[in-house]
């Protein structure tokens, strides 16, 4: 009786534990490594359309094809996570990656290209979903707020850095030895993973299909999980339509932008680095709802800003724009990770299911905008999306505390 309730006093107590040092560090380097290769291909859009003689849609499903196939599988990783652990799958997801990262550089055509990204794709739900689920499980409270926030600020370095390597390093020796240079990276981070993060505790397993169907119909009629859901396909439709053809509207006239230059304009993601930690302290004192509805009008005006001519507004402009969309992301993760509590990898995969559906109708709607009316009809396009983010939020969330959803 005594040993069964030692038991479960340390596992409250593990459980509340604040995170260490290193375990924030792991936790933002997978994000980093999770997003290292999802947008990098932005950066040298001009170099392949000019490559591969590829259009503009083209070149936008190029971008769209990984987070078509990230949007297909997350539900399904989330399942099979549910059955069979959390650790194993991370490491797992990371080492696959390295494949077609690699394989990237033997393309002949844009389609093949095109393969390998969406090959690239299948295995990042098995990082993205996995983590938010372990960290949900392993930690509860602010601890579980502070580790997403931490989470989405390495998904937005490794955003950055994705583009800001490839568009470089294709000017010292090209783009497919630079596919090279980001695979390796890939498979250093899968052993920084396996030897730094903790084995779970918590977790525990739910290998029963039928059980799992159950779970992903009451995810469907969820209130948090669904409003969460469409939040997610707004943000990523409007980030990935924005930053993939920002970069053909900077490489034409009058800008003449080169990759190197174009892979600068992605440092406004650093300020995400930053600004993503603080959404922290938002949450805790104006709650997710009114949080969300201030990011997506900052975004909105940042978007704006873009129209203007000179190129230092543009770049106000888009730092403006991917500030509003980081914030929005955190609260949005946070929000599912506080109000679900069962079936929590699934409900992530949910979450990503949408969220990456958006950004691949992102990347094929505005090409379709770009290509008839240049950026300006693409401007239009997102805002009216954002317009969609913000009737959401204010009629999708309301306040609840956190309880079993």
């Amino acid at each position: 009786m005594n040993h069964s309730l030692n038991q479960i006093r340390n596992s409250s107590s593990s459980l509340s534990n604040a995170p260490s040092l290193i375990l924030k560090i792991t936790i933002g380097l997978i994000g980093v490594f999770a997003f290292l290769q999802v947008y990098s291909i932005q950066a040298i859009l001009p170099v392949l359309m000019a490559d591969f003689s590829a259009t503009e849609v083209q070149a936008g499903m190029v971008v769209g094809a990984t987070i078509l196939a990230i949007a297909i599988m997350s539900p399904f990783l989330g399942m099979l996570s549910d059955a069979v652990g959390r650790k194993s799958f991370v490491v797992g997801a990371l080492l696959f990656l390295t494949l077609p990262t690699a394989l990237i550089a033997q393309s002949t055509t844009i389609e093949w290209i095109g393969l390998w990204r969406f090959i690239q794709g299948l295995s990042v739900p098995g990082i993205t979903v996995v983590i938010i689920a372990y960290i949900g499980e392993e930690f509860e409270g602010s601890s579980v707020t502070e580790l997403m926030s931490f989470y989405v600020s390495g998904s937005v370095l490794g955003g950055f850095m994705g583009r800001f390597l490839l568009g470089h390093l294709h000017e010292f020796f090209g783009w497919r030895q630079a596919y090279y240079v980001l695979a390796i990276l890939t498979l250093i981070s899968a052993l920084w993973v396996a030897k730094t993060l903790p084995s779970s505790k918590h977790f525990v397993a739910n290998p029963n299909f039928r059980s799992a169907i159950k779970t992903l119909g009451s995810h469907l009629v969820n209130r948090y999980v669904v409003t969460a859901c469409l939040l997610g396909a707004c943000v990523l439709f409007s980030l990935v339509g924005c930053f993939t053809f920002i970069n053909l509207y900077l490489a034409d006239t009058p800008y003449h932008l080169g990759t190197g230059a174009l892979a600068n304009i992605f440092a406004v993601y650093l300020i995400g680095v930053i600004i993503t930690p603080l959404s922290t302290i938002l949450l805790r004192r104006f709650g997710s709802a009114r949080t969300i509805i201030v990011a997506v009008i900052i975004s909105m005006l940042g978007v704006l800003l873009t129209l203007a001519t000179p190129l230092w507004l543009i770049v106000i402009g888009l730092g403006v724009m991917s500030s509003g969309v980081f914030v929005t992301q955190s609260a949005t993760i946070s929000y599912i990770a506080v109000n679900v509590k069962q079936g929590r990898s699934l409900a992530s995969g949910l979450y990503y299911l949408f969220y990456y559906a958006g950004g691949t109708v992102g990347a094929w709607l505005c090409g379709l905008a770009y290509a008839y009316g240049q950026w300006q009809f693409t401007v239009w396009l997102l805002l009216f999306v954002q317009v969609l983010a913000l009737l959401i939020a204010s009629f999708g969330m309301i306040k609840t505390k956190s309880k079993a959803a």
